[in-house]
């Protein structure tokens, strides 16, 4: 068990809400207005974490705060904390509910880290999601290509979406057209590391045992997966230069060196977090099967 005082702490804490501050702001300013980002606030619709859980601090397992630890005491952010004589720390106890999840999670990072990157999807997801479709999925911006275009570039480079979570948005007419068919169950034998979605999905697994995981490590997931999504709208079909970004035209040769290019950079920075992830998830695993059996029964 490692030791923080509170000054430690204190700065920790302060420095993680920094960070994630600028990440926040935007999507607080335009839900006042009823305004909507499709690239900004996609992780927050996408993923079912509020913005409050993004900004709360945890240190992750096998950490104790001492010092004025009243805040985590009384917050509910912090349910999934224990006092201990000294301060507090988390409760495995509470991760008992999570186990297959835990179970899953670590089979799905070790499988796909295992396997090797396939680079010749060119971010085509995003125009399965509009091929043949009578209306758009972002109707607030308008197509940089004609639809037949679209149906026209889909056709010629083809779909080879190994990603379920992409997979089950595409139009029916252009899910027969996809070389495989992904599914929950064959999820952890399909990942494959130079996916924009599978690597945007750490910070998902992240936030799955987050206040387990320390806080610096989603925000790390969470940066990555800002920069995945970005690529991902720069590479789809619509035109979105009003918001600043600049089209990746993988209907191009160059447009797909461009993406590959980016698509490798963030494989790369991907890999490491999820080796950080699979160490985490793995000493919760067997800090879970040291610990003192509860009989759940008798509550």
């Amino acid at each position: 068990m490692i030791g923080l005082l509170e000054p430690q702490w204190r700065a920790r804490e302060s420095a993680h809400r920094a960070r994630v501050q600028p990440w926040v702001s935007g999507r607080l300013e335009r839900r006042k207005h009823g305004r909507t980002h499709p690239v900004d606030d996609f992780l927050f619709d996408y993923y079912p974490y509020s913005v409050n859980k993004l900004l709360s601090w945890h240190p992750g397992h096998g950490v104790e705060l001492h010092g004025d630890v009243t805040q985590f005491e009384v917050d509910p952010a912090y349910r999934h904390l224990a006092a201990e004589p000294a301060g507090v720390t988390t409760d495995l106890e509470k991760l008992a509910p999570k186990a297959d999840r835990l179970d899953l999670v670590i089979r799905l990072l070790a499988g796909t880290a295992a396997r090797p990157a396939q680079l010749n999807c060119f971010g085509l997801h995003e125009w399965a999601m509009v091929y043949e479709a009578p209306e758009i999925r972002h109707g607030g911006y308008p197509l940089r290509l004609s639809a037949g275009r679209v149906t026209e570039i889909v056709d010629e480079l083809g779909l080879r979406c190994t990603h379920i979570d992409a997979y089950r948005f595409f139009t029916p007419a252009a899910l027969p057209l996809n070389i495989i068919e992904p599914t929950r169950a064959n999820q952890p034998d399909l990942e494959q590391p130079g996916c924009l979605h599978a690597n945007m999905d750490l910070y998902k697994y992240a936030m799955w045992f987050s206040p387990f995981i320390g806080s610096e490590l989603v925000a790390d997931c969470f940066e990555l997966a800002r920069i995945a999504r970005t690529i991902d709208m720069r590479a789809a079909p619509y035109d979105l230069t009003d918001l600043g970004y600049e089209p990746i035209c993988i209907e191009t040769a160059e447009g797909r060196r461009e993406y590959v290019d980016a698509q490798k950079q963030i494989a790369i920075r991907a890999q490491v977090l999820r080796a950080q992830l699979s160490r985490c998830f793995s000493a919760l695993r067997a800090a879970r099967a040291d610990a003192p059996v509860t009989d759940y029964s008798q509550r």
